[in-house]
């Protein structure tokens, strides 16, 4: 009998993290080992922040769209846990796989959870300590919920031990990695020539977090910052949605000299990244990402859940200070000279996930860790 295996995804990361995992699952659901239920949430509906990644990464079409893309927490949230439900009695699946720490997360673990459902959650364990953050509260609640806690980290490890959260825990290694490894540098991308840029001659930007584009003060000293920046050096801006329309009803204009974007698809924000003289960015991914690639990297809040980066001299938190990102600026040789430990993984995190999947379901609980290795109690 095959494992049936339901994802729900909603937002960029988690397309790339399906993806990645997906490639893993081909050869099973090939083989009719595993058959698997692609549920999209809709929380990221615009074509460059959906489609263009389902086209590149090779995702399958969603078997299920529920469209839902409300802009309150709470009605958002809400919309996706009746949906995910209805699909969950519907298909009755062995196992329920969420990525990460967005709403659409959040839903599926719930709608889950309360129906007896299995719950391996990928990304596990990740802590930015932050409880203003809607993020955190998201991977919280969704790793006390969870059976199977598949973290990319040894810290992440930790941080669910002193949750007194050990059962089912699983060191796997990030499946970010695995294929930001795979896609990086393929030929494919011409968006630096598009842009009349040159390695290592700009600085790349990004900025959608709520704590940052909801506080008019807060993105209005991000905004100034980075017009002081362009004077200096070339400043490229893939705009998210949300902040464009933070701009607009916060009456904030960018720098004619800053040049600003629509969402560019994975191919391109790889490529972007890896030949970025330096990464400014709220998103705990681009931070991931800037670091795999040996760029260093300002993170424009107080916080971060992957602190790692941050201890190894390749990341600084500067909240709004502008000011500490020109100074970095300047320290850039000095970053690109230090030791860059391997933090993510071997790159076969998504084999991993995928092993642990096809164990039996009602095993989950009394399965603990120690590194990669799992072991019975």
């Amino acid at each position: 009998m095959s494992v049936r295996i339901m994802t729900v995804i909603g937002a960029r990361p988690q397309f790339i993290k399906a993806a990645a995992v997906g490639r893993a699952l081909a050869s099973k659901i090939a083989t009719g080992e595993v058959e698997h239920i692609l549920v999209h949430t809709g929380q990221h509906y615009d074509a460059n922040m959906s489609a263009v990644f389902f086209d590149e990464l090779n995702l399958p079409a969603a078997d299920v769209n529920l469209g839902v893309n409300e802009s309150r927490h709470g009605a958002m949230t809400g919309a996706m846990l009746a949906g995910i439900e209805n699909v969950l009695l519907d298909r009755k699946p062995d196992w329920m796989v969420v990525y990460g720490d967005t709403n659409s997360t959040l839903a599926g673990a719930l709608a889950a959870v309360k129906h007896h459902v299995p719950i391996a959650h990928v990304e596990a364990g990740l802590r930015s300590f932050n409880r203003r953050m809607p993020e955190e509260i998201n991977r919280v609640l969704t790793d006390h919920a969870a059976d199977l806690l598949l973290c990319p980290t040894q810290r992440a490890v930790e941080f669910l031990a002193a949750e007194g959260v050990r059962s089912g825990v699983h060191l796997v290694g990030d499946v970010m990695y695995d294929i930001a490894m795979l896609y990086a540098g393929r030929p494919t991308s011409q968006i630096m020539t598009a842009l009349g840029l040159q390695p290592e001659g700009y600085v790349l930007v990004t900025c959608h977090r709520a704590e940052n584009t909801d506080d008019p003060q807060r993105l209005q000293a991000i905004v100034e910052g980075l017009g002081r920046i362009s004077r200096k050096t070339k400043v490229v801006v893939p705009m998210h949605p949300r902040t464009r329309a933070k701009l607009r009803s916060h009456s904030l204009v960018l720098a004619d000299s800053i040049i600003a974007i629509d969402p560019v698809g994975y191919v391109d924000m790889l490529e972007l990244e890896r030949n970025a003289t330096m990464v400014v960015t709220d998103s705990g991914g681009v931070q991931k990402e800037a670091y795999m690639f040996g760029v260093p990297c300002v993170t424009l809040r107080e916080e971060t859940e992957w602190q790692e980066t941050v201890d190894t001299g390749w990341n600084v938190l500067v909240g709004t200070m502008m000011e500490r990102v020109d100074e970095e600026l300047s320290r850039v040789p000095a970053v690109r000279s230090l030791a860059r430990p391997t933090l993510f993984g071997d790159g076969h995190a998504s084999e991993k996930v995928v092993s642990l999947l096809l164990e039996q379901p009602e095993d989950s609980q009394t399965m603990t860790i120690r590194g990669d290795h799992t072991h019975a109690r």
